[in-house]
């Protein structure tokens, strides 16, 4: 039987349960992606609430990345030294820490580009700002990386037919769309071999002409054979509200269980869980090897040390998403 406080081992990374913190925007780094003690405190009530592995919140790979504010960065060596300080917050709490690397949209002299006239020599900018990011990541002593392919951002839409009509050797079909994907991947493995290098990605895009289940089901099993060491499966649809414990958990759940059947891969699934009985219900009727949460994590850091010392069964989140229109994205109902 399988147990969400069991530990487990992934490439590179040892987690002491099975709940990951999803990566969560909380938009107060400064214009250049500096951070300071409100950062740093988030993580450290995150690493001291229980959590197994703690995926930072959007962190672009490029200083000319505007899609929004408050973006923490790692696209200066300056920065080094500021995120070396947070992972060691999160370690002192034996809790690994990756890095979400993430590209908002490219922009040329400050004007943002349509996917479909990024140049090709462009195209390898941002998979080299990948790559030195995640080199960056490594030096600060991250555990491991995320690369970021979900929610409509710059790769999201580059692997999307909704977004992707390039007649380059970067669109077209679908191993075309991906070749970013998979040039990124192979950049950060071979110049950054001792870091955990996981994916999050849409199962659907949900929209007309997008990525379909089917589509992102091949990608993923690519990205498998491609040596991926986890797959995190999201999708657009993302922060979904009136979530009941026992009701609407885990609503990527039933793709992330169809792809931990045909994958080696550890699968990692986010999307609404709120309770121990049904988590533990999911890990034990599929192989998800992890269940990665936010909102249950912003209204209780401490939620998995609560699940385990028996004090609580279901989060007290009930996803009401106005979290993401408060300051540091906290949640309104704690005290």
């Amino acid at each position: 039987m399988k147990n969400i406080f069991d530990a487990i081992e992934m490439k590179n990374l040892k987690l002491k349960n099975r709940l990951i913190r999803s990566a969560t925007w909380e938009g107060i780094a400064k214009l250049d992606g500096s951070i300071d003690n409100e950062t740093y405190k988030i993580y450290s009530e995150l690493a001291k609430g229980g959590v197994g592995a703690i995926i930072t919140g959007f962190t672009s790979v490029a200083i000319d990345d505007f899609y929004f504010g408050g973006m923490m960065r790692l696209a200066d060596d300056r920065l080094i030294s500021q995120y070396k300080k947070l992972v060691e917050i999160v370690h002192a709490e034996n809790c690994p820490v990756i890095a979400q690397l993430a590209l908002g949209a490219y922009y040329r002299k400050f004007d943002e580009i349509d996917t479909n006239e990024v140049e090709p020599s462009e195209v390898g900018v941002v998979i080299q700002r990948f790559i030195d990011a995640a080199r960056r990541a490594e030096i600060a002593g991250f555990d491991g990386v995320q690369i970021h392919a979900a929610h409509f951002f710059f790769l999201s839409k580059f692997i999307s037919p909704l977004y992707n009509q390039r007649g380059d050797n970067y669109g077209g079909n679908s191993e075309k769309r991906t070749k970013i994907l998979f040039d990124i991947l192979r950049g950060i493995k071979n110049n950054c071999p001792k870091l955990h290098v996981s994916i999050k990605i849409n199962c659907s895009d949900f929209a007309g002409g997008g990525l379909t289940e089917v589509e992102s089901f091949e990608i993923c099993k690519n990205l498998a054979a491609a040596g991926i060491d986890s797959i995190e499966v999201s999708g657009n649809k993302t922060s979904v509200r009136g979530i009941k414990a026992g009701v609407n958990e885990g609503y990527f759940s039933e793709f992330a269980a169809r792809l931990a059947e045909e994958v080696e891969t550890p699968i990692i699934c986010v999307g609404g869980w709120r309770s121990k009985n049904f988590m533990e219900k999911v890990l034990n009727e599929t192989k998800i090897a992890a269940l990665s949460m936010s909102r249950p994590l912003i209204c209780e850091p401490d939620f998995p040390n609560k699940l385990q010392r028996g004090e609580s069964e279901i989060s007290k989140c009930v996803s009401c998403n106005t979290c993401y229109t408060t300051p540091e994205h906290r949640c309104i109902l704690r005290k």
